[in-house]
């Protein structure tokens, strides 16, 4: 068992990482907020030129690992867009992406998006998106479904853990982000992170964060290698 990620796929997250920088950074998140309606527009061609449709993580372990990572650098940036979503798109549909809906009332954040949607249930009932509600808060949005199947089984681990691996992301962004605060603010004279109290709350954090991203590595070990404990 290898849970970290390859040296390729490590490079092919920092790549991205560079990529959405120059791409504006967190000023991505700004305009699209402003106007959901440009979310594609926003990031859509940075994701084409580092080649994030063309990844298999699907069937190809490669493809897997550098999913994962594009997903992580697109949560380090708060990436306005569903990346995980449209990686996790199953091949016999004819579908741009698919989410992970709970069975009543089902929601995504693709609102602003022209995409096609497929969703699928725990229970591995999958449906097509027909309609969309109101847009709300970090692009959320009422979904209409048509159910099509029950085979979603073997797309939920993607479905779930690819998300995850974005969320992971904006873990390492928020801990930098506290860290970089706490150094530069002082009280008393003293910068914050001289205090003992502060001390102890960051190597809390660090110490969440860290299982946290081996938690991620092994669901993503786990849906590459087909066990059921990527759904756990």
């Amino acid at each position: 068992m290898i849970l970290d990620l390859s040296d390729d796929a490590k490079e092919y997250g920092r790549q991205a990482l560079r990529a959405f920088e120059s791409a504006g950074g967190d000023q991505l998140v700004q305009q699209a907020e402003a106007k959901p309606d440009t979310r594609e527009g926003l990031v859509g061609g940075v994701l084409n030129e580092l080649g994030a449709w063309d990844l298999d993580a699907r069937t190809d372990a490669d493809g897997l690992e550098a999913a994962a990572a594009l997903c992580r650098s697109a949560g380090y940036w708060a990436v306005p867009y569903p990346v995980a979503e449209r990686l996790a798109r199953p091949t016999d549909l004819d579908v741009d992406g698919l989410v992970a809906v709970a069975p009543s009332q089902p929601t995504a954040a693709v609102g602003g998006l022209e995409s096609r949607w497929a969703a699928v249930t725990l229970d591995g009932v999958r449906s097509v998106v027909t309609g969309y509600g109101a847009t709300g808060p970090a692009f959320v949005t009422p979904l209409e479904l048509a159910e099509t199947d029950r085979d979603g089984a073997a797309d939920l681990p993607l479905a779930l853990v690819l998300p995850c691996w974005t969320l992971l992301g904006m873990v390492d962004r928020a801990l930098e982000l506290t860290i970089a605060h706490v150094s530069l603010r002082k009280q008393f004279g003293q910068t914050l992170s001289s205090f003992q109290g502060v001390q102890f709350q960051l190597t809390d954090a660090e110490v969440e964060r860290s299982g946290l991203d081996i938690l991620a590595k092994y669901a993503l070990w786990s849906a590459g290698s087909g066990k059921p404990e990527a759904l756990v």
